[in-house]
């Protein structure tokens, strides 16, 4: 074989690896889209204490047996975003989104919806917000890049939604 026909063939084998990771890509985003919407469906108001916030792995957090069971076993030594939040008279370990854990404050009040023991999203904030000073770390320079996608492809949705409802009104 000559170097022409091993190119041409390395070129087809990862053409196929794209076309291959873009559906399924596309399959895990929807269903993705569909578990948040799920969430923020069953999520509950709920005023609490932040008292610590972490980067700790599954099994570090203290976090009820089931919930450790339930997950698969390559994400149990992943680093998850943990909250220690006083809830009432009881303080518990919460699963926080990636994208509002560097805006929760620590010792601080805030108003928050749960789903679960998982923290969809924060409502307010009381007391002082303070902002990280100097330079940011990798991780948190990822995070905002992440909320600010997010809040895009949010308004691009809607975008798309409203002109899908405006078609559909001109052709009646």
């Amino acid at each position: 074989m000559s170097g022409g026909q091993i190119a041409l063939i390395v070129i087809v084998v990862a053409l196929l690896i794209l076309a291959v990771l873009y559906f399924v890509g596309n399959k895990l985003q929807k269903k993705q889209a569909e578990q948040r919407e799920q969430m923020a469906a069953a999520a509950q108001p709920c005023t609490m204490m932040i008292i610590d916030k972490k980067m700790m792995k599954m099994s570090e957090a203290n976090l009820p047996k089931a919930v450790v069971d339930q997950t698969p076993k390559r994400m149990r030594n992943m680093k998850l975003p943990i909250v220690k939040a006083k809830i009432g008279p009881q303080i518990t370990n919460l699963i926080c989104d990636d994208g509002i854990f560097d805006d929760l404050p620590v010792r601080g009040e805030v108003k928050a919806m749960l789903s679960g023991i998982y923290i969809v999203s924060v409502k307010n904030i009381r007391g002082k917000v303070e902002k990280p000073q100097g330079k940011q770390s990798f991780t948190q320079k990822m995070r905002s890049k992440q909320r600010q996608y997010e809040k895009e492809l949010a308004e691009e949705e809607q975008r798309q939604a409203a002109k899908k409802a405006a078609k559909k009104s001109k052709k009646k």
